[in-house]
């Protein structure tokens, strides 16, 4: 680039002078062409910075990276080399006055309606605003002058904002990356790679900080387990662990730190089930009693083993749950209390459909009194199953009566 051309772009874009509908090549144009009102001040700049250059010994601008520039780009070139954090790129989308650019900041801005600009893949711009409406294209600022850029001219003038990185991150429930290659915060290019150990650990751990542990999500023996050690430390206390969200992610490096390297290294989410890292936190000899204290099924009189539902972990008065046929329970008078005899067993008593009838934490009542409305109403409905007078000398049992 001549230092005649150097000078003609500095005294443009240090001037006080607008560019019609943002186009710096246009206003470039009328000036050298007499066909503007500010020729005069301009080409008094242009001479005093050609003075200075030939003082100086070198041209204004010249090629950082040694290789000529466009001359239709020129223009580009030295507002890019004044204003590196403005070169901008097209966002794919938009068309004619909707056209959107990123700049190398970061920020969007959108061209003026009628620009000559649109549909450039790179500007270097000189001057950006805020505004609103149509001149936007729904970003909030809009380019006030610009000139075409290529994007071989726009790394040469923005080196110190060429970056290469890897940017790794846990989506989709495994760790993925991709090299980026980046002018400030626009990306040039993107390759998938291999994440280091380190980037793999670095994107778990910001997911986990994100999403927390859903991003890995408890399997239903994991959240059974979960369950029963939460009740556990609300009822008793140390040494049985705070299993809350908060608490866990606050040590995981206590329970879960090969899972989580396997992920770093690439393992996927669902080859990890959190029920075994949630044991490495029971307290020992304390543990042995696991099964004691909250067992995962409670023996029926009619020697059914039925599951037992703990409460959430966040559910501060939650009771345990059993959900079991009512024929079931017959003669059944103390009811069961888990850790310790603290917590009583609430039963959801069924119909043989499995709807509820009765729900209750005290079976000898419910015998003695409730029981006689719920079989005056079921009876009938269901004749097959056994509704006796007496539930106390009645048989339980999970059969009819024709298999009894």
């Amino acid at each position: 680039m001549g230092a005649r051309a150097a000078a003609e772009a500095v005294a443009l874009v240090s001037g006080d002078l607008r560019a019609p509908v943002a186009d710096l090549s246009r206003l470039l144009a009328s000036l050298r062409g007499g066909r503007n009102p500010g020729e005069r001040r301009w080409s008094e700049d242009v001479r005093r910075l050609q003075a200075l250059s030939r003082r100086a010994g070198a041209a204004v601008a010249a090629d950082r990276a040694g290789a000529p520039v466009p001359a239709a780009e020129a223009l580009g070139f030295v507002v890019a080399l004044a204003f590196p954090d403005r070169i901008a790129r097209r966002v794919p989308g938009g068309s004619g006055a909707g056209e959107r650019y990123q700049l190398s900041t970061g920020t969007r801005a959108g061209l003026p309606e009628g620009s000559p600009l649109a549909g450039y893949e790179w500007l270097a711009v000189a001057e950006v605003s805020r505004a609103r409406g149509r001149d936007a294209a729904g970003t909030g600022a809009v380019i006030r002058s610009a000139a075409p850029l290529g994007a071989d001219t726009a790394e040469a003038a923005a080196r110190n904002l060429l970056t290469d990185t890897v940017e790794a991150e846990f989506a989709g429930g495994r760790v993925t990356a991709r090299n980026e290659r980046r002018l400030g915060a626009i990306v040039l290019s993107s390759t998938p790679v291999r994440p280091s150990p380190a980037e793999g650990a670095k994107a778990v751990a910001r997911a986990l900080e994100r999403d927390g542990l859903k991003v890995i999500g408890f399997s239903p023996a994991a959240d059974a387990l979960r369950r029963r050690m939460a009740l556990l430390h609300r009822e008793l206390g140390e040494p049985w662990p705070d299993i809350t969200e908060t608490a866990l992610l606050a040590r995981l490096d206590d329970w879960l730190a090969p899972e989580l390297q396997a992920l770093a290294a690439g393992a996927p989410v669902n080859g990890i089930d959190l029920a075994e890292p949630l044991r490495r936190l029971l307290p020992w000899p304390d543990a042995s009693r696991l099964a004691e204290l909250v067992p995962e099924r409670l023996q029926v009189p009619s020697g059914s083993q039925v599951r037992i539902t703990y409460p959430a972990v966040d559910d501060d008065g939650g009771r345990p749950v059993v959900a079991v046929k009512l024929q079931e329970c017959f003669g059944w008078a103390d009811t069961p209390r888990l850790v310790q005899g603290r917590v009583p067993v609430l039963f959801h008593l069924l119909s043989p459909a499995r709807a509820p009838l009765a729900v209750t934490d005290d079976l000898a009542s419910f015998w003695s009194g409730p029981y006689l409305q719920v079989r005056a109403q079921m009876r009938g409905r269901y004749p097959k199953h056994p509704w006796p007078e007496d539930p106390w000398a009645a048989k339980a049992t999970a059969k009819t009566k024709a298999r009894m």
